[in-house]
């Protein structure tokens, strides 16, 4: 391969399974190892196959099955762990044995209580015996980064020269800095050297920096990225796959190098993991995050507008991502909101835009985020519904519940200048609050029917009711939106009335004869 290609090792099914609370079964794992085969990864670490004969099933049915890339199965130098690492990879068409054990002075001293020297011997024998084995061995020191870079170099040197294709440097603690990090890498590649070798790093995230560790290591040679999807893994997790990936193709002018994912299953592919594994996504999560293409300040808003790469350095559709969302919220401004309406249809004065938008930011106040159906509602019931003469407009009202359901209202109307209210009971509070109207404006239309539905998904919908009612053959239909699903109903109940009115009037009908003056 050139020096140009970077290989992507991916190890969500073996570090990225290790996060407490995650235990995916066998044919999850499967489903997982198809999906990274059509991202397009170099190697699949399917899992730990010493770990537990479930683990080692695993293993085995993934490199049976999965075609394309690597099947690697970890190890530690325990020759009975290398042989099940063996009897599950070997059938498939790439397999690959990974060989591990720490160098640091403090893994040696506490964890593994051995000498250099003894751990010298364990990589030695190790390393010879899964090479009599397979022809692709990776070798792994635990805690690279912050072992000895003297004696790190004599163990990769050892390692190679009993075999091993492939030597990774792990940052298994997240320890380092990237700067720091970037040099330790380089010249420990120097002390060892890359003929025929591929070099590899894994970083783990507890400082925030697996990613920028990683990344730095590409740009001092390593040739090998070993993360996991979402960043999944131990602690704080691993370095991002979808991260490291569209960095070095985002930034191809400054690492000068190129991987084989195909970057449009990116997407897919974190959203089938974070189901699996009931790990969620958080919505700031770079790349694949659901706020990752999406924009709410105003500012940002019209520049997205004017042209995407104002605020998008990558296009959703690079990842396989839905469209950019324009977020309307009360950060959003009169551009974009215009532009929203325009997008579902409706053409608007410049006086009705800018009493929607008033609407809209006092909308915004009671909820967060306001949705198409939201902005339709408000569009429909307030702006093109005051195309309807208000004869009665609601003023205020109070509701209250009793035992077994029976509701009581108050309502205060205004019918031009005259305020009037009048309270009433009835079955529930929108019953008890349109008889409160009825007694206000002296008639008993028919209710005919009465609809009320969320016009969005989420919790704090709003609510948007449509009444028919009926009075001396006439037919009124009347609408009314609001996150309070009672005051919706009344509105609807009201704009209803105006209408009956209104509809009268054309007609030549008295609705209120009491009213004729003498």
């Amino acid at each position: 391969m050139s020096d140009d290609y970077v290989r992507v090792f991916d190890t969500t099914l073996r570090d990225g399974e290790q996060s407490p609370g995650i235990n995916l079964n066998a044919q999850e794992k499967l489903q997982i190892a198809y999906q990274l085969a059509a991202l397009g990864v170099d190697v699949i670490e399917a899992g730990f196959p010493a770990a537990s004969p479930g683990d080692a099933e695993a293993v085995r049915l993934i490199a049976q099955s999965v075609k394309g890339p690597a099947i690697a199965g970890l190890s530690r130098t325990r020759q009975e762990d290398i042989k099940t690492a063996f009897e599950s990879v070997k059938h498939s068409d790439r397999p690959r044995i990974h060989v591990f054990i720490a160098t640091s002075d403090i893994h040696m001293q506490y964890k593994l209580k051995m000498t250099k020297d003894q751990v010298l011997g364990e990589i030695r024998s190790a390393v010879t015996y899964a090479r009599s084995l397979v022809p692709d061995v990776e070798f792994s020191a635990e805690d690279g980064s912050r072992s000895d870079p003297k004696f790190l170099a004599q163990a990769f040197r050892l390692a190679a020269d009993c075999g091993a294709t492939t030597l990774n440097l792990p940052d298994t603690v997240g320890y380092a800095i990237p700067e720091e990090f970037s040099g330790f890498f380089a010249n420990v590649m120097k002390e060892v050297g890359t003929n025929g070798l591929v070099w590899s790093v894994h970083c783990h995230d507890d400082l925030g920096l697996a990613v920028a560790n990683t990344l730095a290591a590409v740009k001092a040679g390593a040739r090998q990225v070993e993360c996991t999807i979402n960043g999944i893994g131990e602690r704080a997790g691993n370095a991002s796959l979808e991260e490291i990936v569209m960095a070095l193709k985002t930034r191809r002018e400054h690492f000068g190098v190129d991987t084989h994912i195909n970057t449009i299953h990116l997407y897919p592919t974190s959203r089938l993991v974070a189901r699996l594994t009931g790990f969620v996504v958080p919505p700031n999560k770079a790349i694949v995050g659901d706020n990752a293409f999406s924009h709410e300040a105003g500012i940002h808003q019209h520049g997205v507008l004017c042209d995407k790469r104002t605020y998008e350095i990558m296009r959703p559709q690079d990842v396989g991502a839905p469209e950019s969302k324009l977020v309307l919220g009360k950060h959003s401004g009169r551009h974009a909101f215009g532009e929203r309406i325009k997008s579902l249809g409706y053409h608007l004065t410049e006086e009705e835009l800018a009493k929607a938008f008033v609407l809209f930011k006092d909308l915004c106040d009671k909820k967060g985020i306001v949705s198409d159906g939201d902005i339709e509602a408000l569009i429909v019931d307030e702006i093109l519904g005051n195309a309807t003469k208000k004869s009665f407009e609601l003023r205020d009202f109070m509701i209250s519940i009793g035992a077994g359901g029976r509701g009581s209202a108050t309502v205060v109307l205004t019918d031009g200048e005259k305020t009037n209210s009048d309270a009433a009971t009835g079955n529930g509070p929108v019953d008890a609050a349109y008889k409160a109207i009825q007694r206000i404006i002296g008639i008993e239309p028919e209710l005919v029917s009465y609809k009320i539905s969320a016009v969005s998904e989420r919790s704090d919908a709003v609510g948007e009711a449509v009444v028919v009612i009926k009075f001396k053959e006439i037919l009124a239909q009347g609408r009314g939106a609001s996150t309070d699903v009672i005051e919706a109903s009344i509105k609807a109940y009201i704009n209803a009335i105006n209408r009956l009115v209104q509809i009268a009037e054309a007609r030549g009908i008295n609705l209120f004869p009491q009213c004729v003056p003498a």
